[in-house]
């Protein structure tokens, strides 16, 4: 299915066929494609270029795609490659965290620090974290098969 080039945003780079490799979603998948391109947000002489999932709910382009300016993207990357290094580790408590110390990292950029932390104003957090960690656990081949490219990917960039 061709992702749309008449909306907002406007697709540069395309992967069509997302829908064939959305993880555990793989052929079933209402997410029918990737693109990075012009931002729909852009402001005139304001240019900003952004990735966003394409939604189709089989009769039209859902308003529930998402589009994401790319430095977010990069954060999500961050943010999912530190809570993967955290849960190898996370055995080690009890209650999956520390409840008197629920910080995991901060992470620098910008001048400051992206922080990272067990979400202790979630009630059902106990519950919920010990669920987190099995499908983390259960789509490990999913994850890891990402990770691993992404890591070759910016190995041959020079990082």
């Amino acid at each position: 299915m061709k992702i749309p080039t008449n909306l907002k945003h406007k697709p540069v780079i395309v992967s069509e066929n997302y829908e064939n490799v959305d993880g555990r979603k793989a052929y079933n998948s209402d997410a029918k494609g990737l693109s990075l391109g012009l931002a729909q947000w852009n402001d005139r002489g304001n240019l900003d270029i952004s990735a966003k999932v394409w939604r189709y709910t089989g009769e039209k382009w859902s308003r529930q795609s998402e589009e994401l300016p790319m430095h977010r993207v990069l954060d999500l990357a961050i943010l999912i490659c530190r809570t993967t290094l955290y849960f190898q580790e996370a055995y080690r408590h009890p209650k999956l965290y520390d409840p008197d110390n629920p910080m995991i990292d901060r992470i620098g950029l910008q001048g400051d620090a992206m922080s990272v932390s067990v979400c202790e104003d979630n009630p059902m957090i106990d519950g919920d974290i010990k669920l987190f960690s099995q499908v983390l656990s259960d789509d490990g081949e999913i994850i890891g098969e990402r990770l691993r490219t992404l890591s070759r990917l910016l190995k041959e960039m020079g990082y």
